[in-house]
């Protein structure tokens, strides 16, 4: 038997991961003194309840190594096989650390880096049971899931510069000018980093330049695992994207509330805040950077 073990960056709670029958180990999430085990005793919207109401970011850890070990001893004991995903090598040293402690169970367990999280690292993990269920070995799993992993393309708008300011990514001046103009960063997740791809003057252009970067990727392999994400405890503004962003959707989702949709949860919500939206799709092959 194959099973899937994946990390909380990918926004996957402990309850979600029992229902897809797949294993999931919760990142650490520290406000102040308190430390929480993210969609295990911390909800997504408890996340942003506390986010909201700190005056300093929290802070999220790493996997360790020996965490990895002991949840690879329990899931492999039986003789099974093992398929870590984890968040972008280039985001968290969590790739390294599961890379390390996979040494001494040999051919029984493969770490794939999703060079990806949130609702990209969420897709990946959905496509590798996909491939389960059609009775692909472990080596054919892990080839197949390292070339797709090319093809998906993460894109956001977020509503506020404010925690990226916080979080010491942008500095003062550059947020306090995009909150006067209204400006609305628009950014991807390219070869494993978090890049910004565009600006827009208010949330309804930005909502037609994530449209239109959808499109410039190639557009939505409907046939792949697809998904929209928000921050925030409201998704008013993403139901507000998906009735501007008709055109994506009409001609392949017969029914527009079937759309799969996820709260983003705290490993990238600490850094954006709430009032952000994205996509998450496999493009049919266009990088959105030419």
């Amino acid at each position: 038997m194959i099973k899937i073990l994946v990390d909380s960056a990918s926004d996957i709670t402990q309850k979600e991961a029992e229902e897809m029958g797949i294993y999931m180990v919760p990142i650490e999430v520290r406000f102040g003194e308190d430390v929480f085990f993210d969609g295990v005793n911390l909800s997504k919207k408890e996340f942003y309840e506390k986010l909201i109401e700190s005056s300093e970011l929290p802070k999220t850890s790493q996997i360790n190594e020996f965490r990895f070990e002991e949840e690879f001893k329990k899931l492999t004991q039986n003789g099974d096989e093992l398929i870590v995903i984890t968040i972008s090598s280039k985001l968290s040293g969590t790739f390294d650390n599961a890379k390390r402690a996979a040494k001494e169970f040999g051919e029984k367990v493969a770490v794939v880096d999703s060079l990806n999280a949130a609702i990209g690292e969420r897709i990946l993990c959905e496509f590798a049971l996909k491939l389960i269920s059609e009775g692909k070995s472990l080596e054919e799993i892990v080839k197949i899931l390292n070339e797709k992993k090319k093809n998906i393309q993460v894109i956001a708008l977020l509503d506020t510069l404010k925690y990226l300011k916080k979080g010491g990514r942008i500095s003062a001046v550059v947020a306090l000018t995009g909150e006067i103009f209204s400006i609305k960063p628009v950014v991807a997740v390219i070869d494993g980093e978090v890049k910004l791809v565009g600006k827009a003057i208010g949330s309804k252009k930005g909502n037609n330049l994530l449209m239109q970067l959808a499109e410039k990727s190639g557009g939505i392999d409907f046939s792949m695992p697809y998904g929209l994400i928000y921050s925030g405890l409201s998704d008013e503004i993403l139901q507000k994207y998906i009735k501007d962003s008709e055109s994506l959707w009409k001609d392949n989702v017969k029914d527009v509330t079937k759309i799969p949709i996820h709260m983003l949860g705290s490993t990238i919500g600490t850094h954006i805040g709430p009032g952000a939206i994205g996509v998450a799709f496999y493009s049919l092959g266009k990088d959105i950077e030419k």
